[in-house]
């Protein structure tokens, strides 16, 4: 069957692709709703001034507001209906799973199966609402405290501005989970981690084009922007590897007599990837260090002593910042990589259907084994996450170099490049059997 399914994925071409009507309607339906996304990072909230706006992202464009803004597709930046992006969501998510994990009645709704699954994304919801509202409102007063040599930034400050701020925000947040979910079911690919995805491709031209005018203008030197390309080939290169890497666990099956045949006696594997989180942990990362650093961010200058100190503290660079951020990139790498896998119960199917680790005793041995080996990886997996999502951090710590197309956003671009890919491959080869299985039909009704 390995066999088979392989060479099916060698022989596509553009001519299965062209019969593969459903795939192409997802496809169109994907690009439709991500285009459907990045118009709206463009439609500005009511009572904004857009030009004293832009000289005010201008002077934080190198801070955490700037990488905010890198994941929301530049909506921050020009304050749109988008402005929170998807993050109140993944940061509703996050908080659900941590209280998954702790909660019996939480736990029991897991295991119940498609039930419990709607009724854990209902309360993600609720969450996102709450969350979203809160950061809204913390946005609408900082906005209402900003200025610059142009002006305030809200011409008329007040009640009316923060409802509406806050409605909106909530409204754009919701419609894009919504979308996001949509993609999932109708399109390819992640919908959540596609727009994502979108925000930070559509910041790629511009941030090339500001390192390449820096360089003309004797800003960056010629050597560095080089080796800033040839860094960043390096670690797509890099994380290709590390994404595809799996380590092999062989799992034997023993002959056993059905009748007068002899079934099983076969070897298969139990792949473990070395990343098995995937790309979650650093943006769950992001969004915890993002959720209380913007809203600090927007009342520099006007809140407390206390309160600036802590936003010194955070800045981008700074050592109690990127030790945070690598705490909880390892954090959630473990964390989110025992979610998705149990060890126990992976050992209790393969005991079940007879299957066996090669020098292994079945049940609760196997389960350490595979404990440990996971453990394992899941060590060298964050290290890597952690080296690839600091590297940026040090570049722009050191020489201040304006270029947020690195590390943590390459990754999820890579890594959402691959996810999508393999869909749409697992899409073709299905319509390729589809087409087999109904020749060898007509066939049979000839016969």
């Amino acid at each position: 069957m390995a066999s088979a399914a392989e060479q099916l994925a060698a022989n596509m071409n553009w001519g299965a692709f062209a019969k593969a009507t459903e795939l192409k309607k997802r496809l169109w339906f994907t690009l439709g709703a991500l285009i459907v996304y990045r118009i709206g990072t463009y439609i500005p909230l009511p009572g904004i001034d857009p030009v004293v706006l832009k000289d005010i992202f201008s002077q934080n464009a190198g801070g955490i507001l700037g990488m905010f803004d890198m994941f929301a597709g530049g909506a921050l930046g020009r304050m749109t209906i988008f402005a929170l992006n998807i993050m109140p969501y993944i940061s509703a998510s996050i908080i659900m799973q941590l209280l998954t994990s702790v909660s019996p009645t939480l736990e029991a709704w897991k295991k119940e199966g498609e039930s419990g699954r709607k009724k854990i994304n209902q309360y993600t919801r609720y969450g996102t609402v709450l969350i979203c509202a809160l950061q809204a409102y913390g946005i609408a007063i900082g906005m209402e405290s900003m200025s610059s040599s142009q002006g305030p930034a809200v011409a008329d400050p007040g009640w009316f501005f923060r409802f509406t701020t806050v409605v909106t925000l909530v409204g754009g947040t919701m419609f894009l989970m919504w979308l996001g979910e949509q993609v999932t079911a109708r399109g390819v690919g992640n919908g959540i981690s596609l727009i994502i995805f979108a925000g930070i491709v559509a910041n790629l031209p511009g941030s090339l084009v500001g390192v390449l005018e820096m360089g003309r203008t004797g800003a960056l030197p010629t050597f560095l922007i080089i080796a800033l390309l040839i860094l960043s080939v390096a670690v797509i290169y890099g994380i290709v590897f590390v994404e595809r890497a799996q380590r092999r666990i062989i799992v034997q099956y023993p002959k056993r007599q059905q009748g007068n045949k002899v079934m099983g006696g076969e070897s298969s594997h139990l792949p473990l990837k070395l990343n098995t989180s995937g790309v979650i942990p650093p943006i769950f990362a992001s969004s915890i260090l993002l959720m209380p650093i913007t809203l600090i961010g927007f009342s520099a200058g006007t809140g407390p002593e206390w309160l600036q100190t802590v936003a010194q503290l955070l800045g981008r660079g700074q050592p109690i910042y990127m030790m945070l951020y690598a705490g909880l990139i390892v954090f959630f790498a473990f964390f989110y990589t025992a979610i998705v896998f149990n060890p126990a119960d992976t050992a209790d199917n393969l005991k079940k259907y007879g299957g066996f680790v090669p020098g292994i005793r079945p049940g609760k041995n196997t389960a350490d084994y595979l404990d440990k080996v996971l453990s394992r990886l899941t060590v060298v997996g964050a290290a890597y996450l952690v080296a690839v999502c600091l590297l940026p951090e040090f570049l722009i710590a050191e020489w201040a170099v304006p270029f947020y197309f690195g590390g943590t956003s390459l990754l999820i671009v890579v890594t959402v490049t691959m996810d999508t890919v393999a869909q749409i491959q697992s899409h073709l080869l299905a319509h390729q059997y589809e087409g087999l299985i109904k020749k060898a039909k007509l066939r049979g009704r000839k016969r």
